[in-house]
């Protein structure tokens, strides 16, 4: 992936293979809401930097290239007064925030698809063995209920031993 920095300010060619050197990933500069637009239906950018100056002077161009920038990080600085230190800075620290975001995302997605997942697996072990229970069902119903238990009750330890060793609770 790459960044895309949007600016009319002079030297920012110098300061765009400073960032490239520094972050190592290729950085595009666009000069204008219509580049900057080109450029984000080319392909897509990882970090979307405008210059604030840019944004304040024309706020609906600078819609136009967050509303353009997708997944993007979006971010605004401006480029008269922060150096190429402090931009590298804000752009680590962001795609930072955006490794922590993820992380913590797919930890939550995960959590609710092992609760989804125990729910079921504790629903079919109770209805077969409730099954099971009962004088009612015939040799041939009995041994595939048994199956089925046997199943779920396997499937539930799975599902409990990466908790265990995480320091979680089994199910």
């Amino acid at each position: 992936m790459s960044i895309l920095m949007v600016t009319g300010i002079e030297g920012v060619r110098n300061c765009a293979a400073a960032v490239s050197a520094h972050l190592g990933m290729e950085v595009e500069v666009a000069e204008s809401r219509k580049a900057a637009l080109a450029a984000m239906r080319r392909r897509e950018f990882l970090v979307v930097v405008v210059d604030e100056t840019m944004a304040e002077c024309d706020p609906a161009a600078a819609e136009k290239i967050w509303e353009g920038a997708g997944l993007a990080i979006p971010l605004q600085i401006n480029f008269a007064l922060s150096g190429t230190a402090r931009l590298i800075r804000e752009i680590r620290a962001a795609l930072h925030r955006r490794e922590r975001e993820q992380m913590l995302a797919r930890r939550a997605a995960a959590a609710v698809i092992e609760m989804e997942l125990k729910s079921t697996v504790a629903g079919l072990l109770l209805n077969s063995q409730l099954a099971l229970s009962s004088s009612e069902a015939s040799s041939p119903m009995a041994e595939k209920l048994r199956l089925v238990a046997d199943l779920a009750g396997s499937l539930r330890q799975q599902l409990s031993a990466p908790l265990e060793g995480s320091g979680g609770h089994p199910a």
